[in-house]
């Protein structure tokens, strides 16, 4: 967007904070190149406040003073008023040559007549910002990294992910800090638990996964954090135990890439099974089995259901 011929209007639809930012950025930093950016630039929140259609029209039509394109900015424009998009419908039909529409929403559905009037001009009108699922942020990580003079391990990134959460530009400024913190050339996973404090809450697969790599210091730190739900955790784990025994029986039959199909899952799902069911002797896992149904136990009468869990956590992790 910032070498090729600008287009009058673009659509930016999504809630993926950082590469919406950066769209815009890229925006900014061409007019800023052209001249007077302060004179050509207008930015608006259309959820704050009522918007006058007129007014909006009018700088939409104003010609640049000392700078080739003039640049309106409309954000949170997922609920418009009928007013102002038909307003917007009206203007796109035939806008002014020298301004570049930018129009911002989470969401805007496809059938309606904005989106349509927006994204007729050329395929590039659209900038997809839709964020990543969070399976796909640890390599999205590690993608940003290099941008900070930095590598980061698989590791450290999905402790990031764990610990900052899904905003990809809460993501990209702690990897800034990082960067200027860690003095070799790779982020690890030991960076991200020193350095790094944990904003986002723990999520239910943390947990089962700091079980599986025997990890007990860690999986008992986000057992305390968590809300309560001891049953949930019980049955997350007790069904990764299961799988973790299916994987050692696959992997000693040389079957390992079949396990995904196995259970069910998908490849992304089990990429870590092999390696955690690889920490275990078959007769562990069995045995955390066996025991599951005294915790199971505990967790529906009236014993000490925290203390069961955190037993039988304890014994997983071969404590």
């Amino acid at each position: 967007m910032a070498t090729a011929k600008l287009l009058p209007a673009y659509l930016i639809i999504g809630t993926d904070e950082l590469k919406r930012n950066r769209a815009v950025t890229r925006m900014k930093q061409r007019l800023e190149a052209s001249g007077l950016a302060d004179f050509n630039l207008d930015e608006r929140d259309m959820a704050r406040g009522e918007q006058d259609p007129e007014d909006l029209l009018s700088s939409l039509n104003t010609y640049p003073m000392g700078a080739d394109f003039r640049l309106v900015i409309l954000e949170n424009c997922n609920r418009l008023p009928k007013a102002v998009s038909e307003m917007l419908v009206s203007y796109l039909a035939k806008p002014s040559e020298t301004t570049v529409l930018m129009i911002i929403a989470d969401k805007l559905a496809k059938n309606t007549r904005l989106y349509k009037a927006a994204v007729k001009w050329d395929k590039k009108a659209l900038v997809d910002c839709t964020p990543k699922k969070r399976w796909e942020l640890p390599a999205h990580v590690r993608a940003l990294a290099p941008a900070h003079g930095k590598a980061i391990t698989q590791g450290a990134a999905e402790e990031l992910v764990s610990r900052v959460g899904e905003s990809t530009r809460m993501l990209d400024n702690e990897l800034k800090k990082l960067a200027s913190m860690v003095a070799g050339p790779e982020i690890t996973r030991e960076d991200v638990e020193r350095f790094v404090v944990r904003t986002a809450e723990p999520k239910p697969w943390d947990f089962t996964d700091a079980v599986c790599s025997r990890n007990l210091p860690k999986a008992l730190g986000l057992l305390k954090m968590m809300p309560k739900s001891d049953y949930l955790l019980y049955s997350l784990t007790t069904t990764r135990i299961r799988e973790l025994i299916v994987a050692k029986c696959l992997d000693a039959r040389g079957e390992g890439g079949m396990l995904a199909q196995t259970l069910n899952m998908r490849d992304w799902q089990v990429k870590n099974h092999l390696r955690w069911a690889r920490s275990f002797k078959m007769a562990e896992l069995v045995e955390a089995l066996r025991r599951a149904v005294e915790v199971e136990l505990a967790l529906k009468g009236s014993r000490d259901a925290e203390l069961a869990l955190i037993q039988w956590v304890t014994f997983i992790c071969g404590a």
